[in-house]
């Protein structure tokens, strides 16, 4: 297996691909699945963009409804949280049932990987950009390296550590993790199903190589490193309860707890290993069998409008997807929301047909 390895400096480089397959239209109208420009979009999503992550309030999804809406008026906006998230409709697909939403929300490359590992055609359909006209306002550093232009982003972020100042020092490099200070005060997501937990299990193999990484993670199971489901049920259970003090998470953690005019942060401090970050982009797409193509084509335009970008950074405690001059922030997000020297992180073409395998090596050796 070939591994090639993507690092920026933050703040510069460019990462290109190939994009092909841009979606047309026949003399201006609706395509051939009747697409309308109103009426109900239903958009698929993951749990907390539609619950919230701040405490205040509304959520990163409800926000877009209502402002949208507001835009749209004669359209309507159905929000979804599938159980098994995009493995539904991987499996609507292949028993050709008709995938049941228009558009998912909070794809990342991973993703988009796996589900061409899966299916024979296209989950989603590709980007009609002459109808994105916010499109040019995505940072060129943020780039899914799709060969199908599917997934638009709409945010960004960095997989960090979090740890507890009080009870550990700053872990620094990876190796850090396996000194008897660290035993068992780790906990990471599972690779299999967690995005956090599979950026890290990314990272690793950056740091070791395809051929040592599964033996740093044996050296961490030695070290008593704790294996939770997702990042919900590891960081407001083992972390928040205070049964460990170093948790895989995003750099933004800090965002996320800085209410108020001098709020503890001591278990919110953020360790960037050896002054890396896991860059992790979040992007949206239309499904090939949405009757909605135009409609989603509007709300996308919409949510790179500076006015959503503010709103989702702030709500959903990530980076915005576009660049600086497109997006007005309030000063403190800033102070809060914490990038790296450098990023790391992999492309379409490095994970394709690699990722299923490095983490079913991962499994076989760590969860069992």
């Amino acid at each position: 297996m070939q591994r090639r390895t993507f690092v920026r400096a933050v703040g510069g480089g460019t990462a290109t691909a190939g994009l092909a397959g841009c979606l047309t239209r026949e003399n201006g109208e609706n395509g051939e699945n009747g697409e309308e420009d109103e009426g109900e979009l239903k958009i698929a999503t993951y749990s907390s963009f539609v619950e919230g992550e701040l405490e205040d309030g509304d959520s990163p999804a409800e926000w877009l409804k209502e402002a949208f809406e507001e835009e749209y008026p004669d359209t309507e906006i159905d929000w979804t949280v599938p159980e098994e998230g995009l493995n539904v409709y991987i499996q609507q697909a292949q028993q050709e049932s008709g995938v049941d939403a228009d558009l998912f929300l909070g794809l990342n490359v991973d993703d988009l990987v796996h589900v061409d590992d899966n299916l024979d055609d296209q989950l989603f359909e590709s980007l009609d950009r002459d109808e994105l006209e916010n499109a040019n306002r995505i940072r060129d550093d943020i780039d899914f390296g799709d060969p199908d232009d599917r997934v638009l982003p709409y945010d960004t972020g960095y997989i960090s550590l979090v740890y507890d100042e009080s009870a550990v020092e700053t872990p620094e490099t990876f190796d850090d993790l396996l000194d008897s200070e660290y035993e068992d005060e780790f906990v990471v997501q599972n690779a299999q199903d967690s995005d956090p937990g599979q950026a890290f299990l990314l990272w690793t193999i950056d740091q070791y190589g395809e051929d040592d990484y599964l033996d740093y993670w044996q050296d961490l199971q030695d070290n008593g490193v704790m294996v939770g489901d997702s990042w919900t049920d590891t960081y407001f259970g083992p972390y928040a309860n205070e049964e460990r003090s170093v948790i895989v998470s995003y750099s933004t953690d800090q965002v996320f707890h800085a209410g108020g005019d001098d709020p503890d942060l001591t278990r919110n401090q953020i360790a960037f290993l050896d002054g890396q970050g896991y860059e992790n982009h979040e992007g949206m797409a239309v499904f090939a069998d949405s009757t909605k193509t135009e409609l989603a084509h509007n709300f996308m335009n919409f949510v790179l409008t500076s006015e959503a970008q503010a709103a989702i950074a702030e709500k959903n405690v990530q980076f915005p997807a576009v660049a600086d001059e497109f997006v007005d922030l309030d000063e403190s997000f800033y102070d809060y929301a914490h990038e790296p020297e450098e990023s790391v992180t992999f492309t379409y073409d490095e994970l394709d047909g690699n990722l299923n395998d490095w983490v079913d090596d991962w499994e076989q050796t760590i969860v069992q």
